[in-house]
């Protein structure tokens, strides 16, 4: 019997957005980042050192699956080498020019039109999302109109908790309102996303199959969605008007 859902929750990173990467637009995020702090190394020596910090916060945090703030993040683990008191202040702009460094992040071309008609269906719709940034997100979502449909937005670097831990989940049910056995969860993960929705008794999970996600992390056969979908408009064939 398929699960009454009253509220949709969406991952952000492969699922309503995509990286492009554009070497012009990385290389400007290399320079204003090094810029920005004051960087008296070469740009290869800097990003080496940061790349293999990054490496190390990245691991640790996965292991604890306990997400670090902006400020941390930079003043503990990036740049724990350079003044706390100057870092500290310009995290936040430090951490978009980090994350830009990567590519331009984009939403996918159907993502404004399945968000509106989700909601015109009757469906509360949520973030729930693994992310080092505190702002970006919130930024993007303003600049493209769609603060407004989603009424629980869940960072985990707001909310200091990562994905797969139940509880991120219940957090963000909890602030929507609604049960998790009727709250569903689309994301790109095949194996954190579904195990920590299901571990949070969510409803239903859906996976919106990302091919750099699946080459990173491959399923692994143990937790199981219960659909896989191609697109974003492929959830209006899953979810009828309420």
């Amino acid at each position: 019997m398929k699960p009454d859902i009253e509220a949709i929750f969406l991952d952000v990173g492969n699922t309503l957005r995509i990286v492009l990467p554009e070497p012009e637009f990385m290389t400007q995020a290399k320079k204003d980042l090094m810029k920005l702090v004051g960087a008296q190394e070469t740009e290869d020596v800097f990003f080496e050192k940061l790349e293999a910090r990054w490496k190390n916060y990245r691991k640790q945090s996965k292991a604890s699956l306990l997400e670090a703030s902006e400020k941390e993040l930079w003043t503990q683990w990036l740049l724990p080498d350079y003044p706390a008191e100057k870092i500290a202040p310009i995290s936040g702009r430090l951490t978009r020019l980090w994350r830009d460094h990567d590519g331009r992040r984009v939403p996918r071309p159907d993502v404004n039109h399945v968000v509106t008609e989700l909601d015109g269906r009757g469906y509360k719709l949520g973030i729930i999302a693994n992310t080092i940034t505190e702002t970006e997100i919130p930024d993007w979502m303003e600049a493209a109109g769609l603060t407004s449909y989603f009424k629980s937005v869940v960072l985990s670097s707001k909310v200091r908790i990562r994905k797969p831990n139940p509880e991120i989940y219940w957090e963000a049910a909890r602030r929507i309102g609604v049960e998790p056995s009727k709250c569903a969860y689309v994301g790109d993960n095949p194996v954190r996303d579904v195990e920590g929705a299901q571990k949070a008794g969510f409803g239903m999970v859906i996976i919106l199959v990302e091919p750099d996600t699946l080459k990173k992390e491959p399923p692994t056969g143990e937790h199981k969605p219960d659909y896989l979908i191609q697109t974003c408009t492929d959830l209006l064939d899953i979810f009828p008007e309420r």
